[in-house]
């Protein structure tokens, strides 16, 4: 049993499944490609399909299938096989020549059980068969138009994407966030004949909407997956109402009885809700190079935790930005790559100084073995110097196939280093400072009073002003932070202030960002009207003062703000006496908190072991859009 069991766990499931995909077209969806870039590479996959062509695709609607000659097809799917997911698998099979089909699911048979509204009873008399999967691989056979043909539908708990030995995300739950005290209304009037929430308190498995329910059974069931590939009996604990929804289910979670009953080891379980602390996720205290590179560059299309490196500066073409889509992006995840691994596990856990320099010690020793002539500079790493030395493996494709992994980084570093977000990035930190100071010293509306002349509309910013984006995260900052508050007269009109000088804003942008769209449920600016807008920034500040009082339920860790002491967060981990703590944080998770977790669990209790899991890998614009999502109760389950 040990911490780099989520890299095992995830590369022995794909073993499972690249056992299956010699010479077949292969169909992944997104969450499923995301577990596989970052446990075992889309090169690992092509290796096993072999042949000369590339047969990956992604599993959408309009797939492309399978021509005279591709007669074998796999497909790899993180979603519940019913309702939409069936009918895609229908239309590709049946516009294809297919002789023989895998469908991977990472959802258990006993979900799909539950899914169909099995009792538990009648569930637990059918251990050992699936008569679920069996009856897909008779509809797989009657839509490749022979009964003769070959099917097979099996369950593979392909549940991580692990980032680092000790810390792993979830990407089929990227968009699973913890409850707000407004959700208790909507709950409430699903449930008209029920007895009525009073608060978050009270939400209880129950209480939760079908769709919701039935996501948190599907991660419970990965989770126990691994808890059963660790070897261990796990015991639950949770801080936070949806966190206790999701530990109770894992304690009580019926396929796992027997496994429980002969595991050799014992781990704690500790499930704690984001909402309780967003500070630390929308704040920018964190000194990580990780945070800055996946704040400041592009996402990576169809992932949540990886972005896009700019790998143009390595070919003969000229660096407009028209040519940025000819070339095909890096990435962070080096899972083949054993340097490059090393360097970025190191960059998740040195501050951001020490980070760079790794960077530029890991590229000099490359070019001084490839021989290239490097010039050697010391002092402060600049981002020129990092180009520098990348561009001598240019010219020298030896050199270049040698280091891929390596120069993907580097530029991933050089570019964060110049990108206008990381100048940004201090002034964010100094504000958020002052900030601190003030509500350590001040009312509420006198911070807010503060926030007031920073709010301007696009006519008046320039790159050094905040956009509306980024008031957001501030004013998420300064309510998380602050805790439970007094409404008085003074915060009343202080916030007043704000969101009318707000709802103008977003009234004059030149164009709706997708996150101003879904907050104002307006796709231009055009037409936004003052009153929609106001009233869509009402909506928001009730969003805010919920965060506010999002700890107000515990009895423990309700502050994370200690006056005189400007980076304290609490992410404190339970007292537990087994020799292996699962932290599981909610609605996503930073590097510097991971970090953080880390050095807290070696200083306080040495020789246990820590595994960080979550949702997904934060950075400050999510947590706005993850906190304004309105499919919150009824996500997507792909039927």
């Amino acid at each position: 049993m040990s911490a780099s069991g989520v890299l095992s766990f995830t590369q022995q499931g794909w073993e499972q499944v690249l056992a299956k995909v010699k010479r077949a077209v292969v169909y992944l969806d997104a969450a499923c490609a995301e577990s596989l870039h970052w446990g075992c590479g889309s090169t690992r996959l092509l290796e096993a399909v072999g042949g000369p062509d590339c047969h990956l695709r992604e599993f959408e609607p309009d797939a492309v299938g399978g021509g005279a000659k591709q007669p074998k097809a796999v497909f790899v799917l993180s979603c519940l096989l019913k309702g939409r997911t069936v009918e895609i698998l229908r239309d590709i099979i049946c516009r294809s020549h297919f002789q023989y089909c895998v469908v991977v699911t990472t959802v258990s048979h006993a979900v799909h059980l539950t899914a169909n509204h099995v009792p538990a009873a009648a569930a637990a008399e059918m251990e050992g068969q699936q008569p679920v999967f069996e009856q897909l691989e008779e509809k797989l056979c009657e839509w490749m138009g022979n009964m003769n043909y070959t099917a097979e539908v099996f369950h593979v708990p392909l549940l991580l994407a692990p980032v680092a030995p000790h810390f792993a995300l979830t990407p089929a739950f990227a968009s699973l966030f913890p409850l707000l005290p407004q959700d208790v209304h909507l709950l409430n009037s699903a449930r008209p004949d029920k007895r009525k929430l009073g608060s978050l308190g009270d939400v209880d498995a129950t209480a939760l909407t079908p769709e919701l329910l039935l996501q948190i059974r599907c991660l419970v069931s990965g989770l126990s997956s691994l808890c059963e590939h660790l070897g261990v009996r796990e015991e639950c604990f949770a801080v936070g109402s949806l966190s206790r929804v999701i530990a109770a289910d894992l304690a009580n979670y019926a396929p796992a009885k027997n496994r429980k009953k002969t595991a050799a080891g014992r781990a704690s379980v500790v499930f704690v809700d984001r909402t309780l602390d967003l500070t630390g996720a929308v704040g920018h205290h964190g000194d990580n190079l990780v945070e800055k590179i996946i704040s400041a560059l592009p996402q990576l299309p169809g992932h949540t935790n990886d972005v896009m490196v700019n790998m143009i500066a390595l070919t003969a073409l000229h660096t407009e930005e028209e040519n940025y889509n000819v070339v095909a992006p890096g990435c962070l995840s080096q899972s083949n790559d054993t340097t490059a691994k090393a360097l970025w596990e190191a960059l998740l856990s040195t501050k951001h100084k020490e980070a760079v320099m790794e960077v530029r010690r890991h590229l000099v020793e490359a070019a001084s073995r490839e021989n290239l002539p490097i010039k050697m500079s010391m002092g402060r790493v600049t981002p020129g110097q990092l180009m520098s030395y990348i561009q001598l493996f240019k010219n020298n494709l030896k050199a270049l196939m040698n280091h891929c992994g390596l120069l993907q980084l580097g530029l991933a570093t050089a570019q964060t280093l110049k990108h206008p977000q990381t100048a940004k990035w201090d002034n964010f930190l100094a504000f958020e400072r002052l900030l601190l100071q003030s509500i350590g010293e001040s009312a509420m509306s006198v911070v807010l009073n503060q926030l007031l002349p920073m709010i301007k509309p696009v006519t008046q910013r320039t790159n050094e002003d905040y956009s509306p984006e980024e008031l957001l995260i501030l004013l998420i900052y300064v309510y998380s932070v602050t805790g439970e508050l007094t409404v008085d007269k003074d915060l009343c009109e202080a916030e007043e202030k704000v969101k009318k000088a707000l709802a103008q804003v977003f009234c004059e942008e030149s164009e709706l960002s997708p996150l101003l769209q879904k907050i104002t449920d307006w796709d231009s600016s055009i037409n936004l009207t003052f009153h929609k807008s106001k009233i869509a920034v009402d909506e928001l500040f009730n969003s805010l003062r919920d965060i506010a009082g999002a700890r107000s339920l515990l009895k423990q860790f309700k502050s994370v703000y200690v006056p005189g002491n400007h980076t304290h967060q609490v992410s404190r981990p339970h007292p537990s006496d087994y020799p292996l703590l699962i932290l599981f944080v909610v609605g996503g998770v930073t590097v510097s908190e991971v970090k953080m977790v880390k050095d807290l669990v070696a200083s306080l209790k040495p020789g246990t072991q820590v595994i960080v899991l979550s949702t997904r890998l934060l950075k400050p614009l999510n947590i706005p859009e993850l906190l304004f999502a309105t499919d919150r109760l009824r996500p997507d389950l792909g039927f």
